[in-house]
């Protein structure tokens, strides 16, 4: 969707038709008249804009029109983020506070078509690639991968160290000056994650709770993370949601979600759920964002496709679409950030 072709208030409607199984005219604007004063013409206008730009759908006729959300997979969503996330987390309309054993339902069919044939054009295959470049030079891309991986990865975990430090840290052993231990260890770690997926990157063709646990391992060694289902409750700063405080029911929902990768058939779907769906049960008492990236490579690396370095992405958008899923259940913007970063992998490292 292009931004500039709609108002605030526009943007605003948008939002509350997608947080709906469906409302009448009169209800939008009583929903919309909370924030913005709105006559009934401005509101039928407004809704008309929607209606040519195909952004939401209709059904019925005159007083009984009912206008929804364009797509029949509620996960597929459109939202506009700065209009959302102009409301504190308390004022958000319709955000969820807790974990919907539903969604479960949802979670098929995630690419269209379209979608999967262009990822199938861009992606190169990792292992043709990588056997082009003589041994000095994959040495050398794999290095500059492994460093931009682990150096973004682990700001958007509020890491603080640059790219530049990054790179000293892992060529030369050399921490920075003013950082913490806990840091250098946390970026440490992502490389030894990537070097162990990439040692067995055809044990997550399917993938495993005991496999799950040991790259959480790997990357919250020495950094005084539990290890194991979390037994305890977890907050998310910037949000209401809340995941399950229960440990047998975070167990089986975590079992579950590998059960539905397990059976989809696009590695493509199967790397974004877990790119999601781990975050979204929080299965540990930390490092559950972290260990999902590092999933979602190791997935796509079990089926010869490019890794993703989150390189590209900024990690405010990267959280905010996060939260969006987590409130509405909608994976619009995850899933268009996934899809940018495979093409962004594909055209940058090892060429």
């Amino acid at each position: 969707m292009n931004d500039t072709i709609l108002t605030t208030r526009q943007k605003y409607i948008l939002n509350v038709i997608n947080q709906s199984e469906g409302l009448l005219r009169e209800e939008i604007q009583e929903k919309v008249s909370k924030l913005y004063p709105v006559s009934k013409p401005t509101v039928i206008r407004d809704i008309h804009v929607l209606l040519i730009k195909k952004l939401v759908s209709v059904t019925g006729k005159a007083r009984a029109t009912i206008y929804f959300s364009k797509v029949q997979n509620p996960l597929l969503r459109e939202f506009n983020l700065e209009r959302y996330f102009a409301d504190d987390p308390d004022n958000r309309i319709g955000a969820r506070k807790s974990f919907d054993f539903e969604i479960f339902k949802n979670l098929h069919d995630l690419l269209t078509p379209e979608e999967i044939n262009t990822l199938e054009k861009v992606a190169l295959s990792f292992r043709e690639q990588t056997m082009k470049l003589s041994p000095d030079l994959l040495k050398r891309e794999l290095e500059r991968f492994v460093i931009e991986l682990s150096w973004k990865s682990s700001k958007i975990e509020g890491n603080t160290y640059t790219l530049l430090e990054t790179e000293s840290l892992i060529k030369e052993q050399k921490e920075a000056a003013g950082k913490s231990k806990d840091e250098a260890m946390m970026i440490l770690n992502h490389k030894a994650a990537f070097e162990e997926i990439l040692k067995a990157k055809n044990d997550f063709k399917t993938i495993s709770v005991s496999g799950i646990n040991q790259l959480h391992n790997i990357l919250t060694k020495g950094l005084g993370i539990s290890s194991g289902i979390r037994k305890q409750a977890v907050g998310i700063t910037g949000t209401t949601y809340h995941p399950l405080d229960n440990e047998h029911q975070t167990k089986e929902v975590f079992e579950k979600t590998i059960n539905v990768v397990n059976k989809v058939k696009s590695p493509f779907e199967k790397a974004l759920i877990v790119h999601f769906m781990m975050p979204y049960i929080q299965p540990y008492a930390d490092g559950n964002k972290r260990t999902a990236r590092m999933l979602t490579n190791a997935i796509l690396l079990a089926y010869d496709l490019y890794p993703l370095s989150y390189r590209s992405v900024d990690e405010d958008e990267f959280k905010k679409a996060l939260i969006l899923f987590y409130e509405q259940e909608s994976i619009y913007e995850i899933k268009k950030l996934f899809i940018e970063q495979i093409k962004f992998a594909n055209e940058t490292y090892f060429r």
